[in-house]
């Protein structure tokens, strides 16, 4: 990796009296008729821009106008790939910038702010043309000491007490926020729910995180039962199917089968009860929801085993009947695997409360869609 200095690296720009510098945060856009510099800083961060990962340099905004124009609105207008101006990318330690090469823009978020007369850059993905690697990766993104990672407590009360392995899982892996004012929404006060449901929407009031972010379980003051007393209480990001509740002639069992139904498919039954299901949900929507992500391509059936292999397997039958779907955990780590053909075409997501976790995945050869660690 090369060592620049300031105008050496300005120089990749173009001409002086073409370039314009802009600092916003942690860092600088330097834009010149030649090309674009970043320069960030060096480190481990995730609330400042930073090199995340061995592909990947991520920019935090608000960006100035010139620099959403370049990175994101100019490369179309000049229409093709190869008119592109090329994006440079640095990352600054106390001995100078070290050149990390050149990258494009993956993903861009912009949104229109009060008081601006245009949408502004809120958030830019840089993918590497060449990924660093691990030594020059360690040089510009050292390794922080671990905070307290969440842990494994609740993994003994499964199969015992699963009340408290799902408040110990909830309590420990997603933030604790204020509850809102006003009266609590735990739950609409007619309406008939299993305890098991109404002890997650008690947890749910102070960890709405566990609520989900890719799928989602609807907030207790919007459930409504239909006519036939069924109660559908969740459904996939994009409505592709649906869990519900069924009213019993007994009225609602206390740890009830839930019931899976696809779009005009008939239900199926979860193999887990509403206890087993809903700390497999949590499990599920940490992962997703995780900041530092290990996303495997195409692994095979041994790559999984070296995967899973050192973690801890979660007691409960699977997942999902679309996706069956098994976890296996680490302190602050947790791993699901789905075979949704049955013929080892296997999907495996690992989500990580922070980059340390992933420890255990680092030597395993595989070729990854995302690496965090």
């Amino acid at each position: 990796m090369s060592l620049l200095n300031d105008m050496q690296a300005f120089a990749l720009a173009g001409d002086a009296a073409t370039r314009d510098s802009y600092t916003f945060g942690s860092a600088t856009a330097v834009i010149g008729n030649a090309g674009t510099v970043i320069i960030v800083e060096a480190g481990d961060a995730r609330d400042r821009s930073s090199v995340w990962n061995a592909e990947e340099v991520r920019l935090l905004g608000p960006a100035p106008t010139p620099v959403r124009k370049r990175l994101v609105d100019q490369p179309w207008e000049r229409g093709t790939t190869d008119a592109r101006l090329p994006v440079h990318l640095t990352a600054r330690l106390p001995e100078g910038l070290v050149y990390l090469g050149t990258g494009t823009v993956a993903r861009a978020g912009t949104e229109l702010r009060p008081g601006h007369a245009e949408h502004v850059l809120t958030d830019c993905v840089f993918r590497l043309d060449t990924p660093l690697s691990k030594p020059d990766l360690d040089r510009v993104r050292p390794l922080l000491p671990p905070p307290d990672l969440p842990g494994l407590e609740w993994l003994s009360d499964v199969n015992g007490n699963r009340a408290t392995a799902l408040e110990q899982f909830i309590t420990g892996w997603y933030p604790t926020m204020p509850e809102a004012p006003g009266p609590p929404s735990a739950q609409p006060p007619t309406l008939d729910l299993p305890e098991r449901l109404r002890h997650f929407y008690h947890l749910a009031r102070r960890h709405p995180g566990s609520l989900g972010v890719q799928n989602r379980i609807f907030p207790a003051s919007n459930l409504r039962t239909d006519p036939n007393g069924i109660l559908v209480f969740g459904e996939e990001n994009q409505g592709g199917f649906v869990w519900s509740l069924p009213q019993t002639l007994g009225g609602r069992e206390s740890d009830p089968t839930v019931w899976f139904r696809g779009y005009d498919e008939p239900p199926i039954a979860e193999q887990e009860p509403l206890s087993g299901f809903l700390l497999q949900f949590a499990l599920f929507e940490a992962a997703m929801g995780a900041e530092y992500l290990a996303l495997p391509h195409e692994p095979t059936a041994q790559q999984v085993e070296r995967l899973i292999e050192g973690l801890h397997p979660v007691p409960l039958r699977p997942f999902c009947p679309w996706y069956p779907t098994r976890f296996y955990v680490a302190p602050g780590l947790v791993l699901h695997v789905s075979d949704p053909e049955g013929d080892d075409n296997f999907s495996v997501w690992a989500g990580a409360a922070h980059r340390s976790a992933l420890a255990p995945l680092t030597n395993v050869a595989i070729e990854w869609n995302q690496f965090d660690g």
